[in-house]
């Protein structure tokens, strides 16, 4: 028998927020295995996917820059080690410094962006003044840039007013000329949408084979289908993996400022209303911050 230490306990609650006793008995069932046990107590409904009761927080803002003619678009996340620096206009300045940077020189990476030379040297040597004026670590942790290749189309971004904690960019895609200052609205609008409802899929055409089959396999073994007959529990099964599916790709969440329409529709009768334009979004990033580093640290306690 597996023995099940203090610790495997531990890290598998801060995983998902259920009960040490419930944890132990997971684990225990599951012989030690961790990913195993999340299932089981999922399957018990007493751990909800993708949430955790406790996230390793690092401080610090996401922004973003979208060009001028909105074919271009960046994303960041730069960390700090509190709010209170967070917070500091000489901080505030230099995300502000890293963003133009950004959508300036079009990196395709941090180590890109850090490199890209300037009158005083390097980006790098730019973050490197501020922690040595700030007296805190400064961590330039993801980026994402987006440059649209096609003749028609935008890209938008939203980064939330509070405290910018989270930001979305996305691009669309139009079949024809539409109004540029409404499609600019409307990718802004989309980006809110995404800050808001976190997708974690564009269309159901993008979810991994395994994502699906591992949902199946949670739902059938939940405790309420025990004694169902084995083709009504499959109906039971696909509609809920359906619904949950549903859930998590953008084009099929209802639309925060319509709920009435899915994301889909309401790009739809965007479209119709410009003179029969096809609007297809082709790829999105959601930043949340500190999402990243409570993804390393999790990593680093297995």
């Amino acid at each position: 028998m597996v023995e099940i230490s203090a610790s495997m306990v531990r890290e598998l609650r801060d995983r998902t927020g259920a009960a040490m006793m419930d944890c132990k008995k997971a684990l225990v069932e599951a012989g030690g295995d961790p990913e195993k046990a999340v299932e089981l107590l999922r399957q018990r409904g007493i751990a909800v996917a993708g949430k955790k009761a406790s996230r390793t927080a690092s401080e610090g803002l996401v922004v973003g820059e979208v060009s001028a003619d909105g074919k271009a678009g960046v994303l960041l996340e730069v960390n700090c080690e509190t709010d209170f620096v967070a917070r500091n206009p000489e901080f505030v300045e230099l995300t502000d410094s890293l963003r133009k940077e950004a959508l300036t020189a079009r990196p395709t990476s941090v180590e890109a962006l850090l490199a890209v030379k300037q009158a005083q040297g390097t980006v790098s040597d730019l973050v490197t003044a501020k922690i040595a004026k700030l007296g805190e670590n400064i961590l330039v942790r993801r980026l994402t840039h987006y440059s649209m290749s096609s003749a028609h189309g935008t890209v938008g971004l939203y980064v939330h007013a509070l405290g910018g904690k989270m930001g979305a960019l996305i691009e669309i895609q139009s079949s024809k000329a539409a109004p540029v200052a409404e499609l600019a609205q409307l990718a802004k609008e989309i980006a809110m949408h995404i800050v808001s409802s976190k997708p974690t899929f564009l269309s159901r055409a993008d979810i991994p084979q395994e994502v699906i089959d591992n949902e199946q396999r949670i739902e059938a073994g939940k405790a309420d289908l025990a004694d169902k007959k084995a083709e009504l529990r499959d109906k039971i099964v696909q509609g809920r993996v359906d619904k949950l599916l549903a859930e998590r790709c953008l084009l099929e969440q209802p639309f925060v400022k319509d709920p009435n329409l899915t994301v889909a529709a309401y790009l739809k009768q965007k479209g119709a209303a410009w003179d029969g334009v096809e609007l297809t979004p082709q790829r999105f990033s959601l930043y949340i911050l500190g999402e990243t580093q409570a993804a390393e640290d999790a990593e680093a306690a297995e």
